[in-house]
This record gives C-alpha cells, structure tokens and sequence, in this order.
C-alpha cells in the first residue's frame, strides 16, 4: 500500500468531472469512463496518450506518492490530515492555464502564486514523518543523473525531487506527447477545458489517494475541505 497527498477539486466539480471524462477514469469512484471522441485521434491513440495520468487519477502531487514509515498507520495519518487540514486556510489560484510541461500537457497556473508555494511546502514538511525512506529501487526510476543537484538532494531527503523551490503545480493531462502531435493535443486540450483556462482555481482541500500495490490504480480515500469547515468526505 501507498498513500499520496495530492490536490484535487470535490468528486462533483465541474473541472473534476471533465478531466475525469478526459483521461477515462473517475479517482473518486475508481469507475472507468468512456473517453470523448476527438477528431484527427481513435480511441486506441487517445488512451495511450492519457494511460499514465489516468492510473494515478486527475490531481497536483503536493506529497509524492510513499509508503507508511515503520510504526506508523494510517489511521494515524487520516487523524494527521484532518488536524492539518483543520489549520489551512483555503485560497485560490489566481489563474490556471492548459500548458505543456516538457512532452506532457497540464493544467498550471499562469503565474507564481505564493499561497500555493507556501501550501505545498507545509504539506511536504508536516507528513515526512510518516513516509519510509525510498528504497534503492525507487531512486532509480526517479532517474537520478537526469535530475539537477538540487532536485537529487530533494529525492533523498524528501522523497520527490520537485519539492519547495523546484515544485511546479501541475494538474496532468497527458503523458508523453510526440513533438508532431503535440500542436493537435494543445489545440484538443483547450478546447475540452475552455471553461477552466485563464480562470482562477479554488484550493479548498487536501486529497488522501490510495495505490493497493505497486502499479495498481490511484483512489481517492478521502477528501478533507481546508479550513475545518466540513468533516472529511471518504470516496
């Protein structure tokens, strides 16, 4: 079992409901979805084009997926995240755009948002203490001699390599996109989430995700709404 703390919006957002319908899987339910036809890209393309971002679920990594540290539960970590959650303050991100990130697509902010920064760094720090040291394995799928000093030093110590001053929020659409494909995709991506481009994003809570085994689909456990203004939603 993995636990991640990630973002993502209520199960009955508008902006969940789309990408959930885009990548053809809802995180909330587990349930696979019937992906929208889109012009110039079969069915086959299309989810091979969202087969990665589609097995972790519509979200931003704010703490990276990580196994439970010797001793700890995860009752211990839901009693954490509520306490943590109750203290937040809610906030919005004052814009987010359709943007590509290397050969991927994703939902960013249009510009540095300090809140944010803030934010996703506290997360990181306050649930260290209940992640297990990355095994030899896990550094090197992060590819390790691809990463800058900074990014190898955040991997050891923290988990993950894009984390304070390396984290960039992002909400993945895709996964890898072939530079010829890639104009199409944007062109796809704007259109399907034009309600949400240049808008602001509300962050009202923190997502407990759940992988059963290695490789195995991301889950919502539960969704805890900053602010202690609700009790916890459990998917």
């Amino acid at each position: 079992m993995r636990y991640a703390l990630y973002f993502t919006p209520p199960a009955s957002d508008p902006l969940t409901l789309t990408a959930a319908a885009w990548l053809g899987r809802n995180a909330f339910t587990g349930a696979p979805l019937e992906q929208p036809a889109v012009a110039g890209f079969d069915a086959a393309t299309l989810a091979g084009l969202t087969a990665d971002p589609r097995r972790y679920g519509f979200h931003a990594t704010l703490k990276a997926p990580f196994t439970l540290a010797e001793g700890r539960s995860e009752a211990e970590l839901v009693t954490e995240i509520g306490r943590f959650s109750a203290e937040a303050a809610t906030f919005e991100i004052p814009e987010v755009i359709v943007g590509r990130l290397g050969s991927f697509f994703a939902l960013v902010p249009g510009d540095h948002c300090e809140d944010l920064q803030a934010f996703a760094g506290e997360v990181v720090r306050r649930f260290e203490r209940f992640r297990a040291p990355l095994t030899s394995a896990d550094i090197a799928r992060r590819r390790p001699d691809e990463l800058s000093a900074e990014e190898r030093q955040n991997l050891v110590q923290w988990g993950y390599p894009y984390v304070f001053d390396t984290f960039r929020f992002h909400m993945t659409l895709t996964g890898r996109v072939p530079a010829e494909r890639r104009d199409a995709v944007e062109a796809v991506l704007l259109d399907r989430f034009s309600a949400f481009h240049g808008r602001p994003l509300p962050i009202g809570g923190l997502a407990l995700f759940r992988e059963p085994a290695r490789g195995a689909d991301f889950t919502v456990h539960s969704l805890f709404p900053l602010g202690g203004e609700a009790n916890r939603k459990t998917a």
